[in-house]
């Protein structure tokens, strides 16, 4: 294992691989938790624009997933898996759909905030690098919900010509 240097009170400190371990294993089970709040929030919000963004969105949080498996798996860790959180909110239709909306960018501005300052302390390059995009894509996706909460259809890009799809997406894909 190549040596890991950090910075504490003008000292420089070689870091532990166990620290770094711990730190993407920690962060891996708070972003696998936020995924599977999103997937238990998708099923919930049923606008179509709102929804994509939801996919959107757990898409490329299995993409940061991925990334946090292998930088453990380098390190000669494995990551947990986490359970799908049962997600309901109060009221019907667009009030739930708001809810959902503001519990999630307020996770995502949670998240980042948990995470950045300890980000900044990983001293290998690689992994620091792979952090801040996870954080950065993280801040893009409190905006989307932020838009979608201003009644924005237009998070993913513009339809051609005005092009719209009406009605909602249903919470159970495959219904025999």
């Amino acid at each position: 294992m190549d040596a890991r240097l950090h910075h504490v009170q003008g000292k420089t400190e070689r870091v532990k691989p166990a620290e770094l371990l711990d730190l993407l294993r920690e962060l891996y089970r708070d972003k696998a938790t936020l995924r599977a709040r999103h997937v238990a929030g998708a099923r919930l919000v049923g606008n179509y624009d709102f929804n994509n963004t939801y996919q959107y969105v757990i898409n490329r949080e299995d993409v940061h997933l991925n990334w946090l498996r292998d930088a453990l798996a380098d390190l000669g860790g494995t990551a947990g898996e986490i359970a799908e959180p049962a997600r309901a909110a109060q009221g019907k239709g667009a009030e739930v759909q708001g809810a959902i909306l503001r519990e999630d960018r307020d996770e995502a501005k949670a998240f980042v905030s948990r995470w950045r300052d300890r980000v900044e302390r990983v001293t290998n390059a690689r992994n620091r690098i792979m952090l801040r995009v996870i954080l950065g894509e993280t801040l893009e996706q409190e905006r989307f919900f932020e838009q979608a909460l201003a009644g924005r259809s237009d998070l993913l890009g513009r339809s051609a010509d005005g092009a719209r799809t009406t009605g909602s997406v249903i919470a159970t894909r495959w219904v025999e």
